[in-house]
């Protein structure tokens, strides 16, 4: 949507505000859209975070920066101003209605992985025990990747 890198630096500034600090942020990744590919392409990031939060607390969190930033849940994989994903919360296993921890795609999807590698590249999947770098390279994915500016 209307300045990607401009929304991505918006919701980074609002995490470490509201959320935790930022440890660790890979570059900005483009990625051809997923699911629904009648869109423009995505720009992606990975951050690590340190935070005071439990996970449920982190998503009610996450979800008001979303909204906060104009989010509309409108169309599945549909374009939209921001999307802040919980990939992992350590080696936690979190399965609720409302939230699934580690998230249940990420071994699916490369723009997910792509800039995860780039930070957490030996981090264990907790269910799938696998490393990220090992996902990354067994990932059936072919959507492209690519970096688009560094952090």
């Amino acid at each position: 949507m209307e300045d990607p890198e401009k929304q991505l630096q918006t919701a980074r500034t609002l995490i470490a505000q509201k959320v935790g600090k930022i440890d660790q942020s890979s570059s900005v990744y483009w990625s051809a859209p997923w699911g629904n590919e009648d869109q423009p392409a995505f720009l992606n990031q990975a951050l690590q975070l340190s935070t005071d939060y439990n996970a449920d607390d982190l998503l009610r969190h996450l979800l008001s920066i979303e909204q906060e930033m104009g989010r509309q849940r409108l169309v599945k994989w549909g374009s939209r101003v921001i999307d802040i994903d919980i990939l992992y919360y350590g080696q936690e296993i979190v399965s609720t209605t409302h939230l699934k921890i580690p998230h249940p795609e990420i071994a699916n999807r490369r723009f997910v992985l792509s800039p995860l590698n780039e930070i957490a590249p030996d981090f264990r999947h907790p269910v799938l025990n696998l490393t990220t770098a090992v996902l990354l390279e067994r990932c059936k994915d072919e959507l492209e990747v690519k970096v688009v500016s560094g952090q």
